[in-house]
């Protein structure tokens, strides 16, 4: 248990204790006190100080609670006041709280029994019918061991509803990487391809003489064959029957005036600006942004609030390609909660060591940002938009 948790405990009990104190000498909140002061003060000491392990042992805190005030009932018999009513409250809090389900039932068990020995030795209760009214007293223990369960419950929901995200976002983002891996597949499958091909048709060029230069290109061409047929049995076993992935070349920015296209279609008013730097872009970088933007207006299309205007802009830096997305749907946050799209884009800008923003704007709406640095640098180009 936590350092602040003792501290609150013990505040407590203490302060419980002095009230039992000023009860018995003083008759603060006391309806009727039996029995010498100091015997009185005594068992309210003990059972508010008890309080202090209500967390680390709320059963044994009820339990002793219990038996501290039969043993003092039975001698002088049973007063009424706060000092009887709060120890056994916050202990039966506690174990509707602190305690399993199952266990949890003896609390209401030890409650309905201190009841019985308070009822029991109040001398004054004379008849049947008075015994029977005092029940109404058990009623704020009752309640407190009810509270102490319902935040038990509320409490054991919201650890498992954040295990189940933690788990869906685990699932999401071992289902992103592999499906970056077949798309990469393709990418890098392609460059050694155009590597292997190229040697060959180097070697095929040189002359008879030169057979350490055509050792060289053969190993280069082995080699080319061998990653790629290990490539094509690794990545095999991340496919899906269902996977479209597979059956189409990997896009990039040079389709992205289609994809925004297909969103104007769908409502959403996009406007584009991509620099021609971009036409320039290593593969795997230009699949990353083009993914970025389609995840980005994907998001804009669900989730903005009746937007005006979405811009998407492309950029590339000296030493960064960025990719934005912003609207202005107005209303509530557009993304009350990280998606796994968002999880998938920073899967993706980190393979590079890059960064994603994902925030509201000040004015309104919301913009994702992604920066990924290029080692290659920008091309010499005249860019044709802004960069964000």
């Amino acid at each position: 248990m936590k350092r602040r948790s003792w501290a609150f405990d013990i505040a407590i009990a203490v302060a419980v204790a002095a009230a039992g104190v000023a009860e018995a000498f003083w008759g603060v909140d006391s309806t009727h006190r039996q029995g010498p002061p100091a015997a009185e003060a005594a068992v309210y000491v003990v059972t508010g100080l008890l309080l202090v392990i209500r967390r680390v042992a709320p059963l044994w805190c009820l339990a002793a609670i219990v038996a501290v005030s039969a043993v003092e009932f039975a001698i002088f018999g049973s007063p009424e006041g706060l000092g009887v009513a709060a120890p056994g409250a916050i202990a039966g809090y506690s174990v509707g709280r602190y305690v399993d389900r199952r266990r949890s039932w003896w609390g209401l068990v030890l409650i309905a029994l201190l009841w019985i020995v308070w009822d029991g030795f109040d001398p004054t209760i004379t008849t049947p019918l008075m015994r029977v009214e005092q029940l109404g007293w058990m009623g704020p223990w009752v309640v407190a061991w009810l509270i102490g369960a319902l935040v038990r419950s509320q409490v054991l929901h919201a650890a498992q509803r954040r295990a189940v995200q933690r788990e869906r976002e685990a699932r999401a983002t071992v289902e992103e990487r592999n499906r970056i891996a077949r798309e990469l597949h393709d990418v890098i499958g392609h460059s050694v391809s155009v590597m292997t091909v190229q040697a060959s048709a180097v070697r095929r060029r040189l002359t008879p003489d030169q057979v350490q230069e055509r050792q060289a290109l053969e190993t280069v061409e082995a080699v080319g064959r061998e990653a790629m047929t290990e490539m094509r049995r690794v990545v095999g076993m991340l496919r899906q029957d269902d996977d479209d992935l597979d059956r189409h070349p990997a896009p990039g920015l040079d389709q992205v005036d289609a994809l925004v296209a297909k969103f104007r279609d769908a409502g959403l008013p996009v406007s584009l600006r991509v620099d021609e730097g971009c036409a320039g872009l290593p593969p795997g970088l230009d699949l990353t942004a083009y993914r970025i933007v389609q995840e980005g207006l994907t998001n804009a299309l669900r989730h903005a609030s009746t937007p005006q205007h979405v811009d998407v802009s492309v950029g590339r830096g000296e030493r960064e390609t960025v990719v934005a997305i912003r609207d202005d749907g107005q209303g509530g946050d557009p993304h009350p909660e990280p998606g796994h799209g968002l999880l998938g884009m920073r899967e993706r800008v980190a393979l590079y060591g890059g960064t994603v923003v994902a925030r509201r704007r000040e004015g309104g709406g919301f913009e994702l940002i992604a920066r990924l640095p290029d080692e290659h640098g920008a091309a010499p180009a005249v860019p044709s938009g802004g960069t964000p």
